[in-house]
């Protein structure tokens, strides 16, 4: 296959009017049995902070998605980051200052910087957090038991992240619900229902961040954020607005996509009281995976060719945006037997949702996967069997399986 019988789409993933009703499964299925490389058109409001582009090359299937994961050579995130669809009202300008962000970096400043930030996620220091969180995974439950109902996300499914990072970075347990609130204003610029400005909300955790970092530096103590700040052998530490970006990163990597895997897992269990009966009496080290599959948090990111390049026999041209469908590729049928089915046994479960094996790997996977862990053995710890009152609402996003509010019963 050459570019010239690369397909067009007239549907795109990314739209939030979609994902504000449900993630498009039947349209991803088809994409990948039909267009697996195809290029999706897009209104200008679509690809604001992107005007040079009038698109984006969808890839849909699993191999291509992992492909262009790993490829580093061919594909950046600098060039137009990996946020695939920003506000309507977007400008350049602002799509090129987030280039800070660690994972908006190419080598060797990814490198260099992955290399110092990866000083909080050592197995050491997740392996440290383990009887604390699981003590508060504990409390967590049995607060929400005491409630008797309300919404899980809230009352369950945030909890922990947020307790998490304030455990690793040492903020006081007491702010917790200024990075949920902040959290929640920067990923939801599409959502109307969300009130807050992304903007105010960014400057907040930026000041609030580096406020942090000064504290520490002035008042060093044995803890990660000294640590990250702090000159190491070759004599390079974070500095106070590195530091800043990377809670801001912290704040929606390590809360927002934790707290949706937990929330559909939640979901998933009550839809199939089966799997839930499973995973109380066996405890499978599969169920945590399959959860993160199911719930697929982040549904697309995005690179950009640096050269044209064949990509799944379509040659995608040189400075096009790829976009990378995540919540295609962990359903793709030449990869997961009955993806549609919620499998805590499933094993292998080579998902992408931590955003392939390539240097973009999510830092904070360990963690994330010990959060979800200990919530659901804790759930199953006190036999409970937590019922849905509600459907779920959905958070309106073009790139995030989000959920606001799932009311429940905690019995």
């Amino acid at each position: 296959m050459t570019q010239l019988d690369a397909r067009e789409t007239v549907f795109d993933p990314t739209d939030p009017d979609t994902m504000a009703v449900r993630v498009p499964h039947d349209e991803l299925l088809r994409m990948r049995r039909t267009a697996p490389v195809s290029f999706v058109p897009q209104e200008p409001q679509a690809r604001a902070g992107f005007p040079d582009h009038e698109g984006y090359w969808a890839i849909s299937r699993h191999a291509d998605v992992a492909a262009v994961s790993k490829n580093q050579t061919d594909f950046s995130t600098r060039e137009n980051g990996v946020i695939i669809r920003m506000g309507p009202e977007m400008t350049r300008d602002e799509v090129e200052g987030s280039s800070f962000l660690l994972i908006n970096n190419d080598a060797p400043d990814h490198t260099k910087l992955r290399q110092i930030v990866s000083r909080a996620f050592t197995p050491r220091a997740i392996n440290a957090l383990h009887d604390s969180l699981k003590a508060r995974a504990e409390k967590i439950i049995d607060d929400a038991v005491e409630k008797g109902e309300g919404n899980f996300v809230e009352d369950v499914a945030a909890e922990l992240p947020l307790q998490a990072i304030a455990d690793l970075l040492g903020v006081p347990q007491e702010d917790r619900g200024r990075l949920f609130e902040w959290s929640n204003q920067l990923m939801s610029y599409d959502d109307p229902e969300v009130e807050g400005d992304q903007m105010v909300a960014f400057a907040e955790i930026l000041a609030y961040s580096m406020a942090l970092a000064d504290d520490r530096r002035r008042h060093p103590r044995e803890d990660i954020v000294t640590r990250l700040i702090s000159a190491d052998v070759d004599g390079r530490g974070l500095t106070d607005d590195e530091f800043g970006f990377f809670m801001i990163l912290l704040a929606v990597a390590g809360n927002e996509t934790t707290r949706n895997a937990i929330t559909w897992g939640q979901h998933a269990f009550m839809a199939d009281p089966a799997q839930w009966e499973l995973f109380r009496e066996q405890r499978p080290r599969t169920a945590t995976d399959e959860i993160i599959r199911w719930a697929t948090p982040i549904t697309a990111f995005q690179r950009t060719a640096l050269r044209e390049v064949e990509v799944g026999g379509v040659l995608v041209p040189q400075g096009a945006r790829v976009g990378l469908l995540y919540a295609s590729a962990n359903f793709d049928e030449d990869v997961f037997e009955d993806p549609f089915t919620f499998d805590i046994t499933r094993d292998p479960n080579p998902h992408q949702a931590f955003g392939g094996h390539g240097a973009h790997y999510c830092i904070g996977a360990n963690l994330a996967r010990m959060e979800v862990d200990l919530i659901f053995n804790a759930i199953a710890d006190r036999g409970l069997r937590i019922e849905q009152r509600g459907e779920p609402n959905r958070l309106r996003s073009g790139w995030v399986n989000g959920v606001k509010d799932l009311q429940v019963a905690y019995r």
